[in-house]
């Protein structure tokens, strides 16, 4: 696909192999705005691609570098997500700015990218997550607008499962661990569920473990256990 080169200095060694795929929002009033900002070292953060709401698709930093898109983060272990990972940043608003749908070319586009990028690297889809995934006492990017489900349908991210109706009837202290076997920081145990709602239960983010959030993640770790959810 075509590709905008837009260096941006932030950046330095990885200490990691590639093995994740994180998903943001700009969280900016613009697409200028966001660039100017992810090209500052002053600012230091940037992230590898940005996707901009046409369906420009910019990269900013060499996929064989550590770009600073994460911050601290956690997911599966990986202490240093920024080393293991490739960040896209895609431009929206977000809650902050006035949050929205994210337009069918960009959409588009982000699949194309995200597509490419895992076959290069052998990237899981089920670690291709969000910021909030990552970062949930910190963030809330893409957001639950953010089209999951067509990349799930695509084998590009974990779908919500569809199977989801066996409510394992865990405690809410047994569905923590679950959701910390599953790959969450659960050290802030309400931004993990809402992270988690807003990732796999969208239309009801509340940060209550209800039948229906622990039917979901029973078979998301099931899935796994069988090998469907690689």
């Amino acid at each position: 696909m075509s590709v905008i080169e837009t260096p941006s200095p932030n950046f330095n060694d990885r200490q990691l192999p590639v093995s994740m795929l994180v998903l943001h929002y700009t969280g900016m009033q613009d697409a200028a705005s966001a660039i100017e900002r992810l090209t500052d070292p002053e600012a230091s953060v940037s992230a590898h691609y940005v996707v901009n709401e046409d369906g420009t698709v910019l990269r900013l930093v060499d996929e064989g570098k550590r770009a600073w898109h994460a911050g601290a983060s956690y997911w599966r272990g990986i202490t240093d997500v920024n080393s293991a990972s490739i960040g896209i940043e895609i431009v929206n608003p977000g809650h902050e700015f006035g949050y929205r749908p994210f337009p069918d070319d960009q959409v588009a586009a982000v699949v194309r990218l995200v597509s490419e990028i895992l076959k290069r690297h052998d990237i899981p889809r089920a670690n291709v997550v969000g910021h909030s995934d990552v970062a949930p006492a910190r963030k809330q990017d893409p957001g639950e607008l953010f089209p999951w489900g067509k990349l799930a349908r695509l084998n590009l991210a974990l779908a919500r499962p569809d199977s989801a109706i066996t409510d394992p009837g865990w405690t809410d202290s047994a569905f923590l661990i679950a959701l910390e076997r599953f790959g969450y920081d659960i050290e802030d145990k309400l931004a993990a569920v809402v992270a988690f709602q807003r990732r796999f239960r969208s239309e009801l983010i509340d940060g209550e473990i209800d039948g229906q959030c622990r039917a979901i993640l029973f078979q998301l770790l099931l899935d796994r256990e069988q090998g469907s959810a690689r």
